[in-house]
Parts: C-alpha cells; sequence; structure tokens
C-alpha cells in the first residue's frame, strides 16, 4: 500500500460472456486478481457468464480488466467482456479476492 494517504482506489463491476463456465475460469481469476493485488469477487450466472466486482488501484483494476476480457483462464473463450459502475472510492469495500455462489 502506498503511504499516501489521500490515493484513491477504483471499483467496477464486470461480466464475462463466451465460455466461461466449466473452465476453471472463477478460480484463474481469483489467482489473477491476488497476483495483481485487487479485491473483489467473482461467480456464475445461470445465463452462463460470470460476473464480479474487482477493486483497487486505477492501474492494477486496468490491467485486471484486460485480463478479464483477454486472457481469462486457459481453457476459456472469451466473447466479450462488459464493465459497469465503474466509481472512485476512498478505501476498499472488499477484503480479499473470492467466489461467491
Amino acid at each position: 500500500m502506498s503511504s499516501d494517504a489521500g490515493e484513491k482506489y477504483v471499483s467496477v463491476d464486470f461480466e464475462v460472456f463466451g465460455n466461461v463456465q466449466g473452465v476453471c475460469f472463477r478460480m484463474y481469476t481469483e489467482a489473477e486478481g491476488e497476483k495483481l493485488g485487487v479485491t473483489g469477487w467473482v461467480k456464475n450466472t445461470r445465463q452462463g457468464t460470470v460476473v464480479g466486482q474487482v477493486q483497487g488501484p486505477a492501474e492494477k483494476v486496468t490491467e485486471m480488466k484486460y485480463w478479464l476480457s483477454k486472457v481469462g483462464s486457459p481453457s476459456s473463450r472469451i466473447d466479450r467482456a462488459q464493465f459497469s459502475n465503474e466509481r472512485h472510492i476512498s478505501k476498499l469495500e472488499i477484503r480479499g479476492f473470492g467466489t461467491r455462489y
């Protein structure tokens, strides 16, 4: 963490479309989030997509957005990723990165 007390964070919701269920997408998303040092959560939907939220420093959230839209898990096929509700926050609202059910 930066010692700059005025540092702001970014929060963004996401939904990933394509072949993203049954391919360890959530597990790899958790691992990537932890590697980048962002917080958040990830969850499968009944519609066959994966949704979640990411919070952290803007540059790290941008890296995670790229990973969600272009990389994913090795067996996944990402058609597109939608990001919404992007906002600045003064402190992290989520602790760690986990899977929700």
